[in-house]
C-alpha cells in the first residue's frame, strides 16, 4: 500500500497533468477556430443563427467567458447589438459544457465509472438546453432579459473594471502552450495528444481518488462543501470567480463523481454555482470599457443564469432525471457518447448555421 505521503505526490501531479490536458485541449480547438468564431460572431443577424454560433464558438475556444467577452467588445464598439447578442451568449452557455463532458469520456473503459461521470457531466448541458429552451423564445417576443439587464447597467455605469488574475491559468496555460508551441501549433497534433494526457491523468487521478473513498472523506466533502445545496452552490460559484472558467471547474467535479466521493444530485447545485461565477469575466471586461451597452450585455449573461437557476432548481427533478436516462442509455452503448458529442456541440450548429445564412 502506497504510503500517504506518496499518495498526496501522486495526487498532485496527475492534478495537474489533468489541469494541463485541459487548457492544452482549449488551446488545441482555438488554434482550429479563433478568426473563424470572430468573424462569425461579428456577422450575425438572425437571432436563431446567433443561439448556434454561440454553441459552436464556444465549443472551439472552450470557455463562455471568452466568447462573452468578445461580445462584450463588439457590442461596446456597436458592431454587433444587444438584440443580436443574447442568443450568442445563451448559446455559449451551452458551449461551455463541452469540456467537461469530453472529460467524463476518460471514464468510458470502465463502465460503473462512466455511469456515474458521464450522467454528472451532461446534467450541466440539460441545465442549459432546458433554459434556453424557456428563455430563447420569451427573450425573442418579450426582450425581459434585454429591459432587466438595462436597469442593472444603469446603476453600474461609470464604474471602472476591474481584472482579476486567474491562478489556475497562472500554473497551467504556460506548460499548455509551451508543448503547443514545440508540436508547431498544429492543432491536428496538439489535439489528441491533450487528450491522451487527458485519460491518463484521469486514470491515474480516479485510481488514487478511489482509494480514499471512506466515510471519512464522504463526510469532509459533505459537510464543508456539498453538504447543502446552498453550500454546493457556493462552492461551485466561488472556485469559478477564482480560477475564472466553469469548464475547468466543472470538470473537476466530474472525477469525484465517477470515483464515487459524490453524487449527480449533490453536484447539481454546484454546476449551477459555476454557471453565475463564470459570468464575472465579462462584468470586469464591460467595466472597463465604460459604455452602457458593454456593461448591458455583459449582465445579460448573468440574468440568464438567474432567472434558469429560479426556474431549473425547484424543477431540479426534469434536468437530473433527463441526464440519468441518457446516461444509462449511453453506458450501455458507450460510443453513442461521442455521437452525442459531435452532434450537439458541432454538426447541428454547423448545420444549422449553414442552412439560415443561405
Amino acid at each position: 500500500m502506497r504510503s500517504k505521503p506518496l499518495r498526496a505526490v501522486i495526487v498532485a501531479i496527475a492534478l495537474y497533468s489533468f489541469l494541463v490536458s485541459i487548457q492544452l485541449l482549449g488551446v488545441s480547438l482555438k488554434l482550429f477556430g479563433v478568426g473563424f468564431s470572430h468573424q462569425l460572431i461579428r456577422t450575425t443577424q438572425n437571432p436563431f443563427v446567433g443561439l448556434f454560433i454561440g454553441i459552436l464558438v464556444t465549443s472551439l475556444v472552450q470557455s463562455s467567458s471568452v466568447t462573452t467577452s468578445i461580445v462584450v467588445g463588439f457590442v461596446a464598439a456597436q458592431v454587433l447589438g444587444i438584440s443580436n447578442a443574447i442568443p450568442i451568449v445563451m448559446g455559449a452557455n451551452i458551449g461551455t459544457t463541452v469540456t467537461n463532458t469530453l472529460v467524463s469520456l476518460g471514464h468510458i473503459t470502465r463502465k460503473v465509472e462512466f455511469s456515474r461521470a458521464f450522467p454528472a457531466a451532461i446534467v450541466h448541458d440539460f441545465f442549459n438546453l432546458l433554459s434556453v429552451l424557456i428563455f430563447f423564445p420569451l427573450e425573442i417576443n418579450f426582450h425581459i432579459i434585454e429591459k432587466s439587464s438595462l436597469i442593472l447597467a444603469e446603476a453600474f455605469k461609470g464604474i471602472g473594471g476591474l481584472t482579476i488574475t486567474s491562478p489556475l491559468k497562472v500554473m497551467t496555460s504556460p506548460l499548455a502552450h509551451l508543448i503547443a508551441k514545440v508540436l508547431g501549433s498544429n492543432p491536428i497534433i496538439v489535439m489528441p495528444l491533450s487528450l491522451i494526457l487527458l485519460f491518463i491523468s484521469l486514470k491515474f487521478l480516479v485510481d488514487i481518488l478511489r482509494t480514499l473513498v471512506s466515510k471519512r472523506v464522504e463526510l469532509t466533502l459533505d459537510k464543508y462543501l456539498f453538504g447543502t445545496p446552498v453550500k454546493s452552490l457556493l462552492f461551485g460559484f466561488l472556485l469559478t470567480a477564482v480560477i475564472q472558467s466553469s469548464s475547468v471547474a466543472t470538470s473537476l467535479m466530474v472525477p469525484l463523481v465517477g470515483a464515487g466521493l459524490l453524487t449527480l444530485r449533490k453536484v447539481y447545485p454546484y454546476t449551477l454555482g459555476t454557471n453565475i461565477g463564470t459570468t464575472l469575466t465579462a462584468i470586469f471586461a464591460s467595466l472597463a470599457t465604460g459604455t452602457l451597452l458593454g456593461i448591458q450585455i455583459a449582465f445579460c449573461h448573468l440574468l440568464f443564469n438567474i432567472f434558469g437557476i429560479i426556474v431549473w432548481y425547484p424543477l431540479r427533478i426534469l434536468p437530473i432525471t433527463l441526464a440519468e436516462k441518457l446516461g444509462g442509455v449511453i453506458t450501455q452503448k458507450r460510443f453513442f457518447a461521442l455521437i452525442y458529442i459531435g452532434l450537439i456541440f458541432y454538426l447541428i450548429p454547423i448545420i444549422f448555421i449553414i442552412l439560415t445564412r443561405r
